[in-house]
């Protein structure tokens, strides 16, 4: 097991810059994961701790041992790919025991290594079939083996559920996070599925642009936001935004969006008055907004009207309008709601998010 250290990392094609300037320390032991749209970056910070990709400025360090320049195979580091990437006439066996035998390992060992990996992965039955009979899932198992049996001290995974149906997705997430539990060992995992993110990370990673958004374990980032891209991409459904004016005194602040109007004191009141222009985002988690019949002493209440509405079992997705302005209330299905209908919403003062509306950064 190993800690990884990212220092002034900065990765550029010609004068386009892919990674900008990271900084970041993967703790030892730890589950981090690396989210983001395509194009953000993550992917080729995980190459370049790989040794796949070569760093244009800045250290890499594994342990305590600078790696850059280091070619991949001295890194102690195994990589699961996206394409599970298994030579098609060996066999379960053979596939996983490929990277010990270039090695040179002893024959007695491979053997104990592959079987207990096989064991961790339930792939016991399986080591005498080849990929072309294996399911998706039981070919994602064999390559997450192949890794294993390495002993690295650090596992990289490159979107490796990307080509699994919804039911194995889940399925192989649970297994992954399984696996990190017994192994302990440091795992770095980039997706850009942030449900992945949030259900198996210990820490995430947002990034766009090239640039880290915002570090921190799944519940901080959902919960406090550093600004309106981290709070649009991390949660489904997405959080609603409205445009809001800032009116009433510097003491009182009123944020008003359409008929919402949401008084503040105390730090959200300070936060506002360093605000240069009168205005800002108003955000809102679709979780956060329940139905009333009559306006509640101390919420925010408002009327909407409702365009559609998405049956998904348990909750019902309300597709609404607030004025000229759109949102989503992610509603229980006992809950009366059709399209046509004007229904009375309201949410507790605390579950707004205020967002600087010209740079995006959260205010308060």
């Amino acid at each position: 097991m190993a800690n990884v250290s990212l220092r002034g990392i900065e990765k550029s094609y010609g004068a386009f810059k892919v990674v900008r300037r990271m900084d970041l320390e993967i703790h030892d032991g730890e589950f981090l994961v690396l989210v983001g749209p395509s194009g953000c970056g993550k992917s080729t910070t995980l190459r370049m701790i790989a040794g796949l990709e070569d760093i244009n400025q800045g250290q890499m360090l594994i342990g305590e041992k600078v790696v850059n320049g280091l070619p991949a195979k001295d890194r102690d580091i195994a990589m699961v790919f996206q394409n599970y990437a298994l030579y098609p006439h060996m066999d379960v066996f053979q596939n996983m025991a490929f990277g010990l035998e270039l090695r040179k390992f002893p024959k007695a060992e491979i053997k104990s290594r592959v079987e207990d990996a096989a064991k961790i992965l339930s792939l016991g039955d399986l080591l005498k079939r080849r990929p072309k009979e294996l399911s998706g899932g039981q070919r994602q198992r064999v390559a997450l083996g192949r890794a294993i049996v390495r002993q690295p001290k650090v596992f990289l995974f490159d979107e490796p559920l990307s080509n699994l149906d919804a039911q194995l997705r889940v399925q192989m997430r649970a297994e992954i996070s399984r696996l990190h539990a017994q192994l302990k060992t440091t795992m770095v995992y980039v997706t850009h599925d942030q449900v992945e993110a949030m259900t198996m990370g210990t820490r995430i990673v947002v990034m766009k642009g090239g640039d880290v958004q915002q570090v921190g374990a799944p519940l901080e980032l959902y919960t406090k936001p550093a600004n309106r891209f981290v709070a649009g991409f991390i949660g489904t459904p997405q959080m609603n935004f409205l445009e809001a004016a800032i009116e009433g005194s510097a003491e009182a602040p009123v944020l008003v969006a359409e008929t919402l109007r949401l008084p503040l004191e105390g730090k959200s009141a300070a936060a506002l008055a360093g605000l240069e222009e009168k205005r800002c985002t108003l955000g809102i988690r679709p979780s956060d907004l329940h139905v009333v019949g009559t306006p509640g002493a101390g919420s925010i209440n408002f009327d909407a009207g409702v365009d559609m509405v998405e049956i998904l079992g348990a909750v019902q997705i309300a597709h609404i309008r607030v004025g000229g302005q759109t949102m989503r209330a992610e509603l229980p299905m006992r809950v009366p709601c059709k399209p046509g209908e004007t229904i009375r919403l309201a949410a507790e003062p605390e579950a707004f998010h205020i967002f600087n509306a010209t740079s995006g950064v959260a205010v308060a």
